[in-house]
């Protein structure tokens, strides 16, 4: 019996991005094997987000899409899972009745039985649980990466944001003990793996539930000192919780990334309480004067939500007064997008849409400009770039390869004989607002256990194309 195949259409945040790594590990589990985009699929599993109202057009415009494919094809099979799912459970299967399987959150295991139900029962199966059973990190997995790996380190959130929907999809924050995120992590360095990103909807909130604000600096430094890890990040603080140990952890521990994703959303202290963010704007550049006095070097991100509902023309510059003051290397930026169930949804005041349209321009040329600036800085600054998997760019004739700086930048490099995994130092010659240039010879080439993994992959398979090189004439 030939297997069934799937694909996995993911949207939304890295978490989403590590549940999908779950949802395949479990399929493969169970005999399904994956499908290249582009081909017609056994199954079609979308992985949603709920934050920003196009994620529900654009999910219902993809399943309209689907519905002649499914029909051309007997047996083919639709579900639906994650935040959008959690959301929508009481109207999904009547807007789009060719779904096969909707599941939620917290059952992502669940998603096999499911589907053998549906196609046994000939009708839609619909199994949303409402707490978390069994973290996601105790599923199997494929990872998109055998050299970089999501570790999850909690589920959940304990803010009330006005305008946020999460905590009511993914529920109150639960986090995992220590021994099991290390002990993943050295699971996973024993697998290749020389990067590893800690995620959690608040990560540094970690240790809540068992009354210990210093449990996630930390939960940085024991990962930080498993033998043979390379780099480590994490993703996302919250200002409100994060402390000086967890700066002294970062400086500290030289495995722990010089780069800091820290959410802004707004500039102005009158919209931060409407938003229910319990800082204000001294406060969040208190934090990032105090990560640069002992990391000068550190790169610093951020999320804003521009248009929040009785946003006035000076708070919007006070937001801008932010982002030209704080320097950061990149961020986030969203046009606020009201979210049924959330108290920003019914306040009085709403931003008309051709002022936020003109407004997120606004913020947008702005960071360009200080991006750009932070940026032309590097150049002539030694980088070590960890080398990404694919091709790369290319700019006219020349084919570059692609990774990140320590401090997260992205970096395009000229071709070499270097894998993904591997660590390359070069010197920056080119700063362009979303990325750096390096068109010299390398420095030095580190070989990892990362890139030792990738070949490893590269061997097993027929004729191997070198990184960087292209391929073959036939």
């Amino acid at each position: 019996m030939t297997a069934r195949s799937y694909q996995i259409r993911t949207y939304g945040c890295q978490m989403n991005a590590h549940d999908s790594e779950r949802l395949a590990g479990v399929l493969e589990a169970s005999g399904y094997v994956p499908v290249d985009e582009g081909r017609t699929a056994d199954v079609v599993v979308f992985n949603t987000c709920a934050v920003r109202e196009n994620a529900d057009n654009r999910l219902y415009g993809n399943l309209g899409h689907l519905l002649p494919v499914k029909k051309a094809h007997p047996g083919m099979q639709i579900a639906v899972g994650g935040c959008l799912a959690q959301k929508d459970r009481a109207v999904l299967t009547r807007r789009a009745p060719w779904v096969d399987v909707v599941f939620g959150t917290y059952n992502l295991g669940a998603l096999p039985v499911l589907l053998e139900r549906a196609r046994i029962e000939q009708e839609a199966q619909v199994e949303l649980l409402e707490a978390l059973e069994t973290f996601p990190s105790a599923l199997p997995a494929r990872r998109g990466s055998l050299y970089s790996a999501w570790v999850s380190i909690s589920v959940g959130c304990d803010n009330t944001c006005t305008f946020c929907i999460v905590p009511a999809l993914r529920g109150r924050e639960r986090d995992r003990s220590p021994a099991d995120v290390v002990g993943e992590v050295r699971t996973l360095v024993a697998d290749g793996v020389v990067e590893v990103t800690l995620l959690g909807q608040n990560v540094n909130s970690y240790g809540r539930e068992a009354g210990d604000p210093r449990a996630f600096s930390r939960l940085l430094r024991e990962v930080g000192a498993v033998d043979g890890i390379e780099r480590v990040r994490f993703t996302s603080p919250h200002p409100r919780d994060f402390t000086d140990d967890v700066v002294a952890a970062m400086a500290e521990t030289t495995t722990v990334m010089p780069s800091l994703h820290m959410p802004l959303q707004s500039g102005s202290d009158a919209v931060l309480r409407a938003m229910r963010r319990s800082y204000r704007q001294q406060r969040y550049l208190g934090i990032l004067d105090r990560v640069r006095a002992v990391l000068p070097v550190a790169a610093i991100t951020t999320d804003i939500i521009v248009g929040f509902p009785g946003e006035t023309e000076d708070d919007f510059a006070q937001t801008l007064h932010v982002v030209r003051t704080a320097g950061f290397a990149s961020a986030f930026t969203f046009q606020y997008s009201p979210r049924p169930g959330t108290p920003a949804a019914a306040m009085p005041d709403q931003v008309s849409p051709q002022v936020v349209a003109q407004r997120y321009g606004r913020l947008v040329e702005a960071l360009e400009e200080t991006t750009l600036a932070g940026n032309r800085a590097q150049v002539g600054r030694d980088v070590e770039v960890l080398l990404a998997e694919g091709e790369g760019r290319k700019d006219g004739a020349t084919r570059r390869l692609s990774g990140r700086a320590r401090d997260g930048r992205l970096v395009h490099l000229a071709a070499l004989d270097a894998r993904p995994g591997d660590l390359v130092t070069t010197t920056v010659t080119y700063g362009a607002p979303h990325h750096l240039v390096a068109d010299g010879a390398p420095t030095a080439v580190r070989r990892t256990r990362g890139g030792d993994a990738w070949q490893a992959r590269q061997d097993l398979a027929p004729a191997p194309v070198p990184l960087g090189m292209p391929a073959p004439r036939a």
